[in-house]
């Protein structure tokens, strides 16, 4: 079995999780947990080592999921159907139940798809700022591990409506893209690429920010969802010129590294989020010690992903509370 990287470690225990929380059929559970492994083998070594009963691992026989082309119909069914244009010439988020959601197309807004450069490479990104002139503040916005899709861009254009230029970026640019990969092949691809590309591509599109006349570049912050929110974590360490950041119930940074954050950091978590919630002690202690300026917010009784409107474990007044919460943050800090 190959050595796994954080986040692939990351990816197979949140999967484990929606499995046994019914989120997740075990077809899907099994065709993700294959792309990351590489091999069928070693996905039923990665099945055995986590808990799963010799009844739900597949025969050492069956062969590797092929990805689907793109056009073709998903695996499994999402939570993001297919929305038509409004007569308004406003696009809605599929699935979006969010009060602040904002169509594609508002017209206070100026949306486009970038392109910039990293380690070498062209890598593009979703910009959202607002239609009058002016210089804003600005945040990075990183996904989960579905990519760079339409909840994520709508989450741009909510930041763009509040008066900051607003940047997601796909991590997944060299691989073609997050909307011509097979869904179930996306965090697969995102481990493999491994934190280090993840961080560099972040650094990128700072730099990028910082070059546009219609960014204020000393006020320049960062959130990011599930495991965009271990990258916005990653970044703090790396990235010293961030003014402030908000990672939502992501996988912490390597504690050793925490005496480089300089942004002033608020961490959302779930109550019931067990498994990210378990590193917060440690990770409040190493805060405390480095001196640096934090916040962390548990919302009760909500879960993993609960910020996500598109998604089976959305709660709105939750949600709304860490929305508001991130705005107030970004506004005194940055």
């Amino acid at each position: 079995m190959k050595d796994l990287n954080p986040d692939q470690k990351y990816f197979i225990d949140e999967f484990y999780e929606d499995y046994r929380a019914g989120l997740l059929t075990r077809r899907a559970f099994i065709k993700k947990l294959a792309f990351i492994a590489g091999s069928m083998p070693a996905t039923i070594g990665i099945m055995g080592m986590i808990g799963c009963s010799p009844e739900e691992i597949p025969d050492a026989t069956e062969p590797m999921p092929a990805p689907e082309l793109s056009g073709t119909e998903p695996s499994e069914p999402t939570s993001e159907p297919t929305a038509a244009p409004s007569s308004a010439g406003l696009t809605p988020v599929p699935g979006a139940q969010s009060p602040f959601s904002v169509p594609e197309g508002d017209p206070t807004l100026e949306t486009s798809n970038v392109m910039l450069t990293s380690q070498g490479d062209e890598i593009s990104g979703y910009l959202a700022r607002p239609i009058e002139a002016g210089q804003y503040p600005a945040v990075l916005v990183c996904h989960e591990n579905r990519g760079l899709n339409e909840h994520i861009r709508d989450v741009v254009r909510r930041f763009a409506m509040e008066g900051y230029v607003a940047l997601a970026i796909d991590l997944l640019s060299r691989e073609g893209g997050t909307e011509n990969l097979d869904p179930d092949q996306v965090p697969g691809l995102l481990g493999d690429a491994g934190p280090d590309r993840h961080e560099a591509d972040f650094i990128a599109a700072f730099d990028y920010l910082q070059s546009l006349d219609f960014v204020d570049g000393e006020r320049i912050g960062m959130t990011g969802y599930c495991f965009g929110g271990g990258v916005t974590w990653q970044v703090t360490t790396a990235l010293p010129e961030l003014k402030a950041a908000v990672p939502f119930y992501g996988r912490g940074p390597d504690l050793d590294k925490v005496p480089n954050i300089q942004a002033a950091v608020l961490g959302v978590y779930a109550e019931l989020d067990e498994r990210i919630n378990t590193g917060n002690d440690a990770l409040e202690q190493a805060l405390i010690e480095a001196d640096i300026t934090y916040q962390i917010n548990v919302y009760p009784g909500v879960n993993h992903a609960f910020h996500n409107d598109t998604g089976q474990r959305y709660v709105e007044e939750q949600a709304t509370q860490a929305w508001l919460d991130t705005l107030a943050w970004f506004e005194t800090q940055m």
